[in-house]
């Protein structure tokens, strides 16, 4: 999925739905960490503010959760909010 400038949804949530696919699809295995702020700031062309906007969305979603000292890592589906 391309990130859409021109779009009306907010690329924060165009990001943070990219990387709930990813997590949803396997691509990022329960456990493991997310790519860090630098990678996706890079990999995608936005700004850092950006990418914390969309890792607060997918940590409210209960997708994502930090680990002290560590960054953020993927929340195994077992342990997800149902809804």
């Amino acid at each position: 999925m391309v990130l859409d400038r021109s779009g009306e949804v907010p690329i924060s949530r165009q990001l943070a739905t990219i990387i709930r696919n990813r997590i949803l699809s396997g691509d990022l295995p329960a456990g493991r960490p997310v790519p860090s702020k630098r990678t996706l700031r890079e990999e995608h062309g936005v700004a850092g503010s950006t990418v914390d906007k969309a890792m607060a969305i997918l940590k409210a979603e209960g997708l994502i959760r930090p680990a002290k000292g560590l960054g953020l890592f993927v929340v195994p589906e077992d342990e997800r909010p149902t809804s």
